[in-house]
């Protein structure tokens, strides 16, 4: 069996677009978990049930019914970021880029940034940031959440690196020379 330092060059090498050491399947993101504790159970199951609505709602299409649900969610326990989360998303999907910003950077402040529901608003933000070619603000949210162990996050810091796409580049040219050594062009190494 492959130790974890063995794996980690195994996958730099096959995939040289990776941040050294990430191993596939690894992602602590799917490990965090949100602090609940603070809430009343039967009202957090409530909001639970509402969240739960929102995201089939959205997932079938009706996006109206969806923000309803989280908006509902928000009115009965707005202390909790997960209702905000996932209503930026709902937001986003009708092209309302300022609300879900306004939704993602409350759900990033209720989390203290922390937790899945935080590492998951950073990352989103992070990608509306991208999209909007913010890119220092979308490197921010990105490495902040790529701390808290999201491996895409990771990913987007390494993509937003030049040097390090100039570097993995030409490693994966390299590789695929030595790999293909009788292709053109493979003889100058």
């Amino acid at each position: 069996m492959a130790s974890a330092s063995d794996l980690a060059v195994l996958q730099t090498i096959f995939n040289p677009t990776t941040p050294f050491g990430d191993i596939p399947a690894l992602d602590e993101e799917e490990q965090l978990k949100d602090d609940d504790s603070g809430f009343d159970a039967d009202v957090l199951a409530q909001v639970r049930e509402l969240e739960l609505q929102g995201v089939c709602a959205a997932e079938s299409g009706d996006v109206r019914a969806a923000l309803e649900r989280f908006t509902e969610a928000i009115r009965i326990l707005p202390e909790r970021a997960s209702a905000y989360n996932n209503r930026a998303q709902a937001r986003r999907l009708q092209g309302d880029t300022a609300g879900a910003l306004e939704d993602l950077g409350r759900s990033i402040s209720l989390s203290g940034g922390a937790g899945r529901t935080g590492c998951q608003a950073l990352v989103q933000r992070g990608l509306v940031h991208r999209l909007a070619r913010r890119e220092e603000e979308a490197r921010e949210d990105f490495q902040r959440a790529a701390c808290l162990g999201s491996a895409f996050a990771r990913q987007q810091v390494v993509n937003m690196n030049p040097y390090a796409a100039l570097c993995n580049s030409m490693l994966a040219q390299v590789i695929n020379k030595m790999r293909n050594p009788e292709l053109p062009g493979a003889r100058d190494l």
